[in-house]
């Protein structure tokens, strides 16, 4: 059973060492401005998913997953070599959506503001529908059981018997 620091250790610094290699000694043209944000490996440690994040539209997407798909065996004896393990993990290149995502969620936010401000200022210039206090208060009550009660003393006592 593979102990979770160790994995996460391993993880740490499989991301560092491609952003590393990445730097440094891929030279192909096709690698566009990249950024390594995370690596995860699994717990036997044989499979590394490497994400990483491109500045440009979608064509120098394309073209940086295809530079790192070529470099994907050098990069991979790179790994193995400075971890030590007896076996390097395969490597997979994701494409690392974070940015969309945190974009099109700050749209949601400033549409949500947008209604709340909205709300707010309809609220500003609203009046109530019926009386401002619909309810009975107590002095009302006691005013109304004082005129219930002198409206009794008028009545003959058994009468209503």
């Amino acid at each position: 059973m593979t102990d979770p620091a160790r994995v996460r250790r391993h993880a740490e610094r499989i991301r560092e060492l491609v952003a590393s290699v990445v730097r440094s000694q891929i030279k192909d043209p096709r690698l566009g401005m990249i950024t390594i944000t995370d690596a995860r490996i699994t717990a036997d440690l044989r499979d590394a998913t490497v994400f990483y994040t491109v500045l440009g539209d979608a064509a120098a997407q394309s073209s940086t997953a295809a530079a790192l798909e070529s470099a994907k065996g050098m990069l991979r004896s790179t790994v193995g070599k400075a971890l030590g393990l007896r076996h390097s993990p395969t490597l997979t290149f994701v494409l690392d959506e974070v940015q969309d995502q945190v974009k099109h969620i700050d749209d949601l936010l400033a549409a949500a503001r947008n209604a709340d401000a909205e709300v707010q200022r309809l609220a500003a210039s609203a009046q109530y529908a019926g009386e401002a206090q619909p309810y009975r208060l107590d002095e009302e009550a006691d005013e109304d059981s004082d005129d219930e009660d002198s409206d009794d003393e008028d009545a003959p006592r058994g009468a209503g018997r």
